[in-house]
């Protein structure tokens, strides 16, 4: 049968005779399946040496486009200059588009400012609106790959998404408060804090909660446990920490928090000036506030996931949608559970 490589190449990198690579490359018998192995590693090996020749010295350049607060923002940044050196020996510069807040018309406009600019693909946190999905459509229609990242887009044309399984992280913290609080705590109320309700990933994190606190008080035989909502507020600490204080004053049975959206700083502040415990906080991602809070004990704990890693498998499918490189599999980032004992370095 024809193959990619001819079978000198194969048999050198094996080790074995031409003779022998032929028989297992044509399926004949008398070959035993240890050799048929390593003909198999061999293809694989000559796999990704011709995948590093066709990136040596290629440049890509990527823009980052995000709505977020500045402190994530830091960590993505961090995360992705700190992985881009493991992307040799392609040579990736990345284009950084941060904004705290923006509107719709605003994330359309940088979206479209792209175009033109040499881009080789987009990583993109933005709401989830038509709007933009549109825009996103118009990048890939370009030629220019999109890849959704922390918060998904699923009705526009990008390539992927990248990122966790929001709705079970959600479950998860459900879970995670339900139990904190314990028997006798069937009135403490939790409250829920999100940044913007257009952000997918926010609205499934919710839904996950909510979802497992009526699974475990129907197991249970009791009522749900109530939930407060506060949302608009950007994940910014100001605005954060006047919507918590209100929120304590008009209910005096709210005991716990569910983070979605940040601001976590602000929220232990503003338990601290009304007077009350916060009994129970769980919180999303490890950056700088989230692990002082952490070792101060402010926070129960954080669903943790690795955006070193996130961002690399992001790099790459953008990499692999202009064909440069194969088999970058897509799939949700592993949720882990920090608490203040186990704290990744």
């Amino acid at each position: 049968m024809a193959h990619r490589y001819k079978v000198r190449e194969i048999a050198q990198q094996a080790g074995l005779s031409e003779a022998t690579v032929d028989r297992v490359l044509h399926g004949r018998p008398g070959v035993r399946e240890d050799t048929r192995a390593e003909v198999q590693q061999a293809v694989e090996d000559l796999d990704k040496q011709r995948t590093q020749l066709r990136l040596n010295g290629r440049k890509f350049f990527v823009d980052i486009v995000m709505q977020a607060p500045e402190r994530f923002c830091a960590e993505v940044r961090a995360a992705l200059e700190a992985e881009l050196p493991t992307l040799a020996p392609a040579l990736v510069r990345a284009r950084f588009h941060f904004r705290e807040t923006e509107s719709v018309d605003d994330a359309v406009a940088t979206l479209a400012g792209i175009r033109g600019r040499g881009s080789h693909g987009v990583i993109l946190k933005a709401p989830d609106r038509p709007e933009v999905a549109a825009a996103v459509d118009d990048l890939v229609a370009g030629g220019i790959p999109v890849v959704t990242y922390v918060s998904d887009i699923p009705t526009s044309a990008r390539v992927a998404y990248v990122g966790i399984d929001d709705r079970a992280a959600g479950a998860t913290a459900g879970y995670l408060v339900d139990r904190w609080f314990g028997r006798g705590d069937e009135d403490a109320a939790v409250l829920v804090t999100l940044s913007h309700d257009s952000f997918r990933a926010e609205g499934e994190r919710e839904a996950g909660f909510r979802r497992a606190l009526r699974d475990l008080a129907a197991a249970e035989h009791r009522p749900p446990r109530r939930v407060v909502d506060i949302a608009q507020s950007s994940g910014l600490d100001e605005t954060v920490e006047d919507l918590v204080t209100q929120a304590l004053q008009r209910d005096p049975a709210v005991a716990g928090v569910y983070s979605i959206g940040g601001g976590n700083a602000a929220t232990v502040r503003a338990f601290a000036r009304s007077g009350r415990p916060c009994r129970v906080f769980v919180a999303h991602d490890l950056d700088t506030d989230n692990r002082r809070l952490l070792a101060e004990g402010a926070l129960s704990a954080v669903l943790h996931h690795d955006l070193r890693a996130d961002v690399h498998r992001a790099c790459r499918l953008l990499m692999q949608a202009a064909g440069a490189v194969t088999g970058v599999r897509t799939g949700s980032s592993p949720v882990h559970v920090v608490t203040p004992y186990n704290v990744p370095v």
